[in-house]
């Protein structure tokens, strides 16, 4: 009697462990929802991270990275400039006004000209250089009004189209585009260093001072899916930063490491187009009420994205 208590006991503790092992099996091969890489998110909008110089995402990364779709329905883009008057503001012959004071990134980003329809940007990037009499020097349009400087022409400049929001274009290229509908938002910049796909490191042509000693960096790049990525890499950032040998300020050797590497993983294709914005004392980065970046020299335009 006591033998076959024994041995149904050790049954039914075997048959309990053999259901409990096929629960666990059943749980660990369930398919766990894979996280939507942005670039193959038809709903992506736009998104902020920081990065180290492989473009791996990193909390305290040098790199401060906004990635956004033009296309989105949800995002609308301006230009601002530093002007003592309201912007697109017209004088008493019906001409624009176009009188320049000097304005800092933070300036720029809140003062009453940086609003589109009565409300602030959720991001910000500092963008053209300016010159001795605080006029900006490359060509900048603000919502198809033009305020541009002496380089305008000579110049390459960043830009997201007018239309509707799934026809809109992000372009980089030197002066007005031949379709008319493509110079509605343009910041002026310098220093080109992707070209239809192929990289150049534009060290020579920087100068030894901006090449190998002014460099924190403003950039923006246009890739093959039409997706932009900005980014701002400054070791004095308002934020954690821990430098190492592959998160530090960046020579023009390695822009393609770091851009590549973030469109390969957010899924964004590969690098078109690809252009500085005005480093040294002026590069500025906000996004979401926060200024990441921000120098205290003047400068010449910020390009400012808008949340629906």
């Amino acid at each position: 009697m006591y033998l076959r208590k024994i041995f149904a006991l050790s049954i039914f503790i075997f048959t309990i462990s053999l259901l409990s092992g096929c629960t666990r099996i059943d749980a660990s091969s369930t398919p766990k929802a894979a996280k939507t890489c942005p670039g193959n998110d038809v709903q992506f909008s736009i998104e902020f991270f920081k990065t180290n110089n492989r473009g791996e995402k990193f909390n305290k990364g040098i790199n401060h990275v906004i990635i956004f779709n033009p296309k989105s329905p949800i995002l609308d883009f301006k230009v601002n400039v530093g002007l003592s008057h309201q912007i697109y503001s017209k004088d008493a012959r019906g001409k624009f006004r176009r009188e320049y004071i000097p304005k800092q990134f933070n300036e720029l980003i809140s003062d009453g000209n940086s609003k589109l329809n009565g409300k602030r940007a959720i991001a910000a990037i500092n963008a053209d250089y300016i010159d001795p009499e605080n006029k900006p020097q490359g060509l900048n349009i603000s919502r198809g009004v033009e305020y541009s400087g002496d380089f305008k022409n000579k110049r390459s400049s960043f830009g997201i189209s007018g239309g509707k929001p799934q026809e809109r274009q992000a372009t980089i290229q030197a002066g007005r585009r031949d379709s008319n509908i493509l110079n509605y938002n343009l910041v002026g910049g310098n220093g080109r260093f992707y070209r239809q796909g192929k990289f150049k490191d534009i060290c020579q042509d920087l100068g030894e001072f901006a090449c190998k000693q002014a460099t924190n960096r403003s950039m923006a790049a246009i890739t093959n899916k039409g997706y932009v990525i900005l980014l701002v890499n400054d070791a004095k950032a308002n934020s954690p930063i821990e430098l190492s040998s592959n998160n530090q300020e960046l020579t023009p050797d390695k822009f393609d490491d770091v851009l590549e590497g973030i469109a390969r993983n957010n899924c964004l294709g590969k690098i078109q187009e690809g252009i500085l914005f005005d480093g040294g004392m002026s590069p500025g980065l906000y996004y979401n009420n926060k200024i990441y970046v921000e120098n205290f020299g003047p400068i010449g335009s910020v390009f400012l994205i808008y949340k629906n």
